[in-house]
């Protein structure tokens, strides 16, 4: 007998020659796709890509219809999988979930064990969706930094979009592991405080980067983590010191980068990419064990608030508005 109730709730993403929508639907087990564990979704987590896909303003749901939701945490009900069993707390993030898989905003899913990953103390899933794809990505980046032998004495770390989700957490883990950080914002004055109390020594307009820029200016920081693409990123570059590395993990400002080869010849300058969808199973387990070890409970409790999946069409137009700060977590019950 299935664990699978005969209705449950979801959103699906459709396209047909009536055009391109997103609604609350009810979906039966039939519904779902093919998997060997079904997990019942307790929380997910809503992320700028999954505002883009909510809204169809950007092109991430590639098959319909689609569930959205490119994270998930709840427990484990059925698995043909021996790595798991019955009421295992597990969590994905990425894995093309929500973009070409079925996704997070549903309060049931069939999915790929290899995808799973057990949620680590002393998180839970409300706590791990908290973190989601932006709280991994900025764990990610801040690895990436460190195994390029970027370390705290090379210089201040920028970290921009720092009221976002990725950037808020970034924040932390560079402050927690000893970097000197410049929080990049808009509303400085407004988000100052808050900016500060992650650990940021240093809070800046995020104009400050958005202006146009000569390839080299004055060797100003060690690097960062930038959020948001575009000429923030060219100008962050421009700025890095001789040595330094910049982690790239966001478009929010543009796709596009202009800049020269000189940071690269003549700094020694490196652009490191973070792409936190498709992993080897022991990097996402290293990043999770960096975000147990290094992001307090208190912290992360200060950066998210739960709000209900029948919010998610206005949640997904305010974040890609940029009217979000700090992270989101979606509860697939209310």
């Amino acid at each position: 007998m299935s664990a699978t109730p005969d209705a449950f709730n979801a959103w699906l993403i459709e396209r047909d020659e009536g055009g391109y929508r997103c609604a609350p639907r009810t979906l039966s087990a039939a519904d779902l796709p093919e998997g060997d564990v079904l997990v019942r979704v307790r929380y997910s987590s809503l992320n700028y890509k999954d505002g883009l896909a909510v809204t169809g303003k950007g092109k991430i749901a590639r098959r319909f219809p689609l569930v959205p939701g490119i994270d998930l945490a709840g427990e484990v009900v059925e698995s043909a999988a021996s790595d798991f069993k019955p009421g295992d707390q597990v969590l994905i993030t990425g894995c093309e979930i929500g973009e070409l898989h079925w996704g997070g905003y549903s309060q049931y899913q069939r999915v790929r064990a290899q995808w799973l990953v057990p949620i680590p103390a002393p998180f839970d899933a409300r706590l791990a969706m908290g973190i989601g794809t932006a709280g991994f990505t900025a764990a990610l980046a801040v690895l990436a930094l460190e195994d390029h032998g970027i370390g705290p004495d090379l210089g201040p770390m920028v970290v921009t979009g720092a009221a976002g989700g990725v950037g808020s957490i970034a924040v932390v883990l560079l402050a927690r592991a000893g970097y000197r950080v410049v929080a990049s914002t808009g509303r400085a004055g407004e988000r100052g405080p808050f900016l500060r109390e992650l650990g940021a020594a240093e809070v800046i307009e995020r104009e400050v980067l958005a202006a146009p820029c000569r390839p080299l200016e004055s060797e100003t920081y060690g690097g960062g983590v930038d959020t948001v693409g575009g000429q923030t990123l060219a100008s962050l570059i421009a700025r890095t010191r001789h040595g330094g590395a910049v982690a790239a993990c966001g478009l929010a400002g543009g796709h596009e980068l202009h800049t020269t080869v000189f940071p690269f010849i003549l700094r020694g300058v490196s652009l490191l990419g973070i792409n936190s969808v498709i992993l080897p199973p022991e990097r996402r387990r290293r990043a999770w064990d960096r975000l147990a070890a290094d992001l307090p409970v208190e912290v992360l409790e200060r950066l998210i608030r739960v709000e209900p999946m029948s919010r998610l069409r206005e949640l997904a137009e305010d974040i890609v508005a940029g009217r979000i700060a700090g992270r989101v977590v979606i509860d697939v019950d209310a």
